[in-house]
């Protein structure tokens, strides 16, 4: 379930204006909105790298490492590589990996540029269909099968999708809220607390309140010392 994007508006704008601080826009909202999904999106990778190298736990719903990949795990996603099997889905963050022969759908081996010089050139190493190799280069990729022949059909990559923009819309005849045409966060729900935080945290900048932005900053630097410690 996403976090709902007029949600976090209302209590975006509940604080700011509790003692006439300013008011934000739909259009600041969405700007702030964005960078703060974009944010907390990135952290987990970073995160997620940091608690694997310390041991976890046995609790079922307390294991950073658990926590993470079922945050990180809304992203995930298979798409088809377009443009003669070259050109990667225009939403990827990060690949995972390339497959081809599907739908049995086989894992291709990655190879660089140098590995392949030689790789083509061994009659023990060259690639088969069934056990295709790929490279990867600015414009995306390449696999390659049977006489190092390029297979242009039947290649996805499974890969990280980086998140849609985030869109709080008003309806053009009452200006309220319209949640047909708004594009919801699509964080994990648990997210909620701490986008509104660093939404706080730009909106502070933004109306030049020092008293917003200290806030906000205090409470995401607790919410990070109690998720490490």
């Amino acid at each position: 379930m996403a976090v709902n994007v007029n949600t976090v508006y209302q209590r975006i704008l509940a604080i700011t204006n509790k003692e006439q601080r300013g008011y934000i826009t739909p259009q600041e909202f969405n700007t702030f909105a964005n960078q703060a999904q974009l944010d907390i999106f990135e952290q987990y990778f970073y995160d997620l790298n940091q608690f694997l190298r310390i041991p976890g736990n046995q609790t079922e719903y307390s294991d950073m490492v658990s926590i993470l990949e079922e945050k990180i795990s809304i992203f995930e996603k298979t798409g088809s590589v377009t443009n003669n099997g070259t050109t990667l889905p225009t939403d990827l963050y990060r690949l995972g990996s390339i497959l081809t022969n599907c739908p049995a759908c086989r894992e291709v081996e990655q190879a660089t540029q140098r590995e392949w010089l030689y790789i083509k050139s061994s009659p023990i190493a060259s690639p088969t269909n069934e056990y295709p190799i790929y490279i990867r280069d600015n414009a995306g990729v390449k696999v390659y099968g049977t006489d190092n022949t390029q297979i242009t059909t039947g290649v996805y990559a499974s890969y990280i999708k980086v998140p849609a923009n985030v869109s709080w819309a008003a309806d053009r005849d009452t200006g309220l809220y319209n949640s047909a045409t708004s594009v919801n966060f699509e964080l994990h729900e648990s997210e909620e607390t701490e986008l509104v935080i660093k939404i706080l945290a730009l909106a502070g900048i933004a109306l030049k309140d020092n008293n917003i932005y200290a806030l906000a900053s205090g409470e995401d630097t607790k919410n990070v010392q109690q998720e490490k410690s």
